[in-house]
């Protein structure tokens, strides 16, 4: 089976959608940084608005899941929520310069909110355009649109910002995400597959906050998806350290700051390729083999970037890409097959916002270590891809699949109810 037989004619959209609003929030951030530069004169500024966006979508992503899940249009809220974050966007892109600083941070933090949409929202919804053995290969269709957003993004902002000014290209940015809504919106000619009624209306009742825990509780119950999860959070720790590096790198080993753009983009364009390989010939493995296997090959390459000398080193950090981009679309296989429906769109959220702060903890430790020696902390950050493949080993063996037994997954990942009504225990005898 090859990509020819996937439904294009209802996953061009989604597709198209996905790639216009992660291009766009791809290009916001070093179009915001560009941005606060521009405004103030001071670096400084432009890092503010950028950890205001990046912070407030790691804290919201759990609650929109939530409110994404209990949605009886799940499309309207997913539609709503991108036109908020290009309205925020282009909100700060009106204000900077124009109000004080620290009321600019409040609009990108409130922005911030709404950025769960972009990624794991949109991400959660895939199970309504393709189904069963189509998934694998529409998994890895998704993840290459996160490969081209990451390549595109920060060229176009660059090119926008040099040619008509930052101001345009936050301008820009917030049109691309604004794009997707459209898509989002289409969604409702593929209603989501329900759970069984009674999970669905006992999670329902559950206070915000209960709905939130449970997302939490469901990845931790789940055996696989736990491993994976953890997994991929400790990896990206790594990835952020080398996503740092990389300018050292270009001023080091290449001859200038700024070629340590080309290493951001052979990373970007191994994982396309990787991905574009994946949606053509599919894993023969499970998707749990492929998140370990993947971040052992994250591993030995940063390890190999450490100390290749000169332009080799392009060579070693294309082969993290080669490893990053399975990695994802492996993570994305096994949460669609271990969510249960009515959690699909919380456990999406919530591992993505667990990432991006595993991310910018691993840049935070790399600011400092970068600094003093790039060998010693890319080797430091290959220790860490290690740990997260010892990680995925120490989790144990995987439980049996939650396509296996979903009532016990159900379960699992139901809490008692905070009002009176029917207890998870009745939910799941109702089940079988």
């Amino acid at each position: 089976m090859t990509t020819r037989y996937l439904p294009w004619g209802r996953l061009w959209k989604y597709l198209g959608g996905a790639a216009a609003a992660r291009a766009g929030d791809e290009m916001s951030g070093p179009a915001l940084l560009l941005l606060g530069l521009a405004v103030t004169g001071r670096p400084a500024t432009g890092s503010e608005l950028l950890a205001s966006v990046t912070v407030a979508g790691a804290v919201g992503g759990p609650f929109f899941g939530a409110l994404l899940d209990r949605a009886r249009r799940p499309d309207r809220v997913l539609a709503g929520t991108l036109a908020a974050y290009a309205l925020g966007i282009g909100v700060i892109a009106a204000v900077a310069g124009a109000l004080p600083i620290p009321l600019v941070v409040v609009i990108a933090l409130t922005a911030g909110l709404f950025n769960p949409a972009v990624a794991g929202g949109w991400t959660s919804q895939l199970p309504r355009i393709v189904t069963g053995p189509e998934l694998a290969r529409g998994s890895a269709l998704d993840a290459m649109t996160f490969n081209t957003a990451s390549l595109a993004g920060p060229a176009l902002a660059a090119l926008i910002a040099a040619g008509f000014g930052a101001r345009l290209a936050v301008i820009v940015a917030a049109a691309l995400v604004g794009l997707a809504v459209p898509a989002a919106s289409s969604l409702r000619r593929y209603p989501p597959s329900r759970a069984p009624g009674q999970a669905r209306a006992t999670h329902r009742q559950l206070a915000t906050h209960r709905q939130v825990a449970a997302g939490f509780a469901a990845i931790v119950a789940r055996r696989p998806l736990l491993r994976a999860t953890l997994t991929s959070v400790v990896s990206y720790a790594g990835i952020g350290m080398l996503i740092v590096c990389c300018p050292v790198l270009g001023a080091q080993r290449l001859g200038g700051a700024t070629r340590g753009a080309l290493l951001i983009s052979a990373i970007a364009v191994a994982s396309l390729a990787a991905n574009a390989i994946l949606a053509r010939r599919g894993w023969r493995g499970a998707p749990d083999i492929g998140v370990f296997v993947s971040t052992l090959t994250i591993g030995v390459s940063m390890a190999a970037a450490a100390l290749a000398p000169g332009w080799l080193t392009v060579l070693a950090v294309a082969v993290v890409g080669a490893g990053e981009g399975p990695q994802l679309t492996a993570l994305f296989a096994v949460r669609h097959r271990e969510s249960p429906e009515h959690m699909r769109g919380q456990i999406f959220t919530t591992a993505a916002s667990l990432k991006i702060g595993g991310m910018a903890a691993g840049a935070a430790v790399a600011g400092t270590l970068a600094g003093r020696s790039v060998t010693s902390c890319l080797l430091v950050a290959a220790g860490i891809e290690l740990c997260a493949a010892a990680a995925y080993l120490l989790t144990g063996r995987p439980g049996r699949s939650a396509n296996s037994d979903p009532a016990a997954g159900h379960a699992a990942a139901m809490p008692r109810p905070a009002r009176k009504g029917p207890s998870a225990d009745t939910a799941v005898r109702s089940e079988k």
